[in-house]
């Protein structure tokens, strides 16, 4: 006979008020996956992959919205803090790409055609995560309807400033000296990689600003280590086939696997030598 009581399984005033599944919206979660072609396995595994990565990027933007408030308050701990957050559902990203490849490319081919013209270009939430991060490109709005809110939204992203952009206005208001606009292979470039060498030169003490800049890059990083898992999936599946929405497929997505959203974070380390270190690590 069971010690466990019936009532500490299932208490009466569990099937009243709020329950688990009315508080996550469950049966209408669960009605969300609609297929387009009948007798198609595999379609399901694709909208229920695509469904989550569109959560999960609500969550990313959820969380960087927030780092952008942080950063102009300069709580440089919480900013970092969030941006690891990001950092960590990017890697169930990359993760979860993979689950494609057990989709083999003949039963992609019996539902793909259907799915034309929609394309990945028009996931408007990862070009949102993309244009605040600063990978900045305007042509992305030609694949969404002029006056829908879709593109509104993306419009709006794009004429706010990128986490990079607020991150330097914080530090120049700490009286870091980078210059208001920063040009590649110019003087503004080298000003800038310049004002913010003693970060890295000097990561004790500088070790809050230090934590946001490398968790910047973290995030930069993930962002192209899904983009090339993203490329070698769809190659293992559809080959060299142009995509669903006009684009030359994997040649296009090969050639965005070398952006970098923060590219004078990732060349500031390109300037540190072993006087850097020195100064460290010198004998008392």
């Amino acid at each position: 006979m069971s010690d466990t009581n019936d009532r500490d399984l299932a208490p009466q005033d569990a099937f009243e008020g709020l329950t688990y599944g009315s508080y996550l919206r469950v049966p209408e979660l669960l009605d969300l996956q609609h297929m387009v072609v009948e007798r198609s396995h595999d379609e399901h595994l694709f909208i229920v992959i695509h469904q989550a990565y569109e959560l999960w990027f609500k969550q990313i933007l959820y969380e960087l919205d927030t780092v952008v408030r942080l950063l102009r308050r300069k709580d440089w701990g919480e900013a970092a803090h969030l941006i690891l957050r990001v950092v960590a559902i990017e890697r169930v990203l990359v993760d979860q790409i993979h689950i494609l490849e057990t989709m083999r490319p003949r039963d992609f081919c019996h539902f793909r055609s259907a799915l034309k013209p929609a394309s990945g270009f028009q996931s408007v939430q990862f070009r949102e995560v993309e244009f605040m991060t600063g990978l900045r490109d305007e042509r992305y709005l030609r694949f969404l309807a002029e006056g829908s809110p879709e593109r509104a939204q993306l419009e709006k992203r794009l004429a706010e400033p990128s986490l990079g952009e607020v991150f330097f206005d914080a530090l120049r208001d700490e009286g870091f000296a980078i210059p208001e606009v920063i040009e590649p292979d110019s003087p503004s470039w080298d000003a800038a990689v310049a004002a913010l060498l003693p970060i890295y030169a000097e990561p004790e003490q500088y070790d809050a600003l230090y934590r946001v800049c490398e968790a910047l890059v973290e995030h930069d990083e993930w962002i192209g280590i899904w983009r090339y898992h993203h490329v070698r999936v769809v190659e293992r599946i559809i080959g060299s086939k142009y995509g669903t929405g006009g684009s030359h497929g994997v040649r296009y997505l090969e050639s965005t696997l070398s952006k970098r959203a923060l590219p004078l974070l990732w060349a500031v380390r390109t300037y540190l030598d072993e006087s850097s270190l020195f100064a460290t690590y010198q004998e008392p």
